[in-house]
């Protein structure tokens, strides 16, 4: 006996929309292709149609139309001329910082429901800071969310100069004409000396950033600008890289020399995990006999025991805005550069 098979159901067309949503084909066409000048209530009647018949744009066709790839260039840039070993090690480097994965999230998270996506790049090496610009001069992306490692980094400034839509997660370094979404940083590391000294410590030592990075330097200079304020003028200092091991190092440096300490600032979550397990190592309990307050508020901060008290950047938000920016950018070329700057918030949790 044979079995009838039943044909593959036709794809939806711009015509089943149009029906659905009792407007023309054209107007249908307008919304979908992104042009501003349709009432934003058709737009939702539109939008409404296209979910409910399963509607999928022709990416090529849109394209070609709209003149643009609907892709975002998101890239991770350092500064130098990195070894291949080296390359190896920024990329895993990337992926293992929960900074990075926050920022994919914010992105993704604005992205998405645009019909836009993200690639990701990066550039850590001459050669590849090139391959980032030829990209986005051939149109093969709309324009570029750029993270950089590195106060040295060339390629913002490469980026504005070819005049390329572009937005920056932190100000750059130098005079360079490029949007950008920061924290106020230095204001963040203001309330973690304010909390610090409220609870009563006074032996207090700091887990700096790298100084090569505007965000390490910043939260230094706010802690050291705060403590002076109060009273204290002089802090010890160590240097981490913001990985864990180097708050760990750090904190057994400190420890070393600073024995009656009662106080530390980590100028992030993972910095202050790795003075947390050091000082845990030593018999010192935390907070009861050092308070320990970290930066970011990231899933460490969470995961780490004690529970750390932070403060919040809200990385996710920073870059939601960083790509609604470059939206604008991409849609309207003659905007003038731009930056926005959060407000950090400190959150209070079990280690100090």
């Amino acid at each position: 006996m044979s079995r009838e098979t039943e044909a593959p159901a036709a794809m939806p067309t711009l015509e089943d929309v149009a029906r659905a949503a009792g407007v023309s084909r054209a107007t249908v066409s307008r919304v979908i292709n992104g042009i501003r000048n349709v009432d934003p209530a058709i737009q939702d009647a539109v939008r409404d149609a296209v979910a409910a018949t399963g509607y999928t744009p022709n990416r090529a066709a849109r394209a070609l139309v709209t003149r643009r790839a609907e892709t975002i260039a998101l890239v991770v840039s350092g500064a130098g001329d990195a070894s291949e070993a080296e390359q190896n090690a920024f990329a895993a480097g990337v992926f293992a910082d929960p900074f990075f994965g926050r920022v994919a999230a914010g992105v993704v998270g604005y992205l998405r429901p645009r019909s836009m996506h993200p690639v990701l790049m990066f550039a850590e090496t001459p050669d590849a800071r090139d391959q980032v610009v030829n990209y986005l001069r051939q149109g093969s992306a709309d324009g570029a969310l750029i993270v950089s490692t590195h106060a040295e980094d060339p390629l913002p400034a490469m980026i504005a100069a070819a005049g390329l839509p572009a937005v920056l997660f932190a100000r750059p370094a130098g005079l360079v004409p490029i949007s950008y979404v920061d924290l106020a940083h230095q204001d963040g590391a203001k309330l973690a000396a304010a909390h610090l000294l409220d609870r009563g410590c006074r032996n207090l030592v700091t887990i700096a950033g790298p100084r090569d990075v505007a965000a390490g330097h910043e939260r230094l200079e706010g802690f050291q600008d705060a403590m002076a304020r109060r009273g204290f003028p002089y802090i010890p200092v160590a240097e981490g890289s913001f990985t864990l091991r180097s708050g760990e190092e750090a904190m057994a440096r400190l420890l070393a020399e600073h024995p009656d300490l009662d106080g530390v600032f980590a100028a992030n979550d993972l910095m202050a995990q790795g003075a947390c397990l050091v000082l845990r190592e030593h018999g010192k309990r935390v907070p009861e006999d050092v308070a320990v307050v970290g930066f970011d508020d990231s899933s460490v901060a969470r995961s780490s025991r004690p529970h750390l008290t932070t403060v919040r950047q809200p990385v996710e938000e920073m870059a939601a805005e960083m790509a609604r920016l470059l939206q604008e950018r991409i849609e309207q070329p003659g905007l003038p550069v731009t930056s926005v700057i959060f407000e950090p918030e400190l959150v209070v949790r079990e280690s100090a």
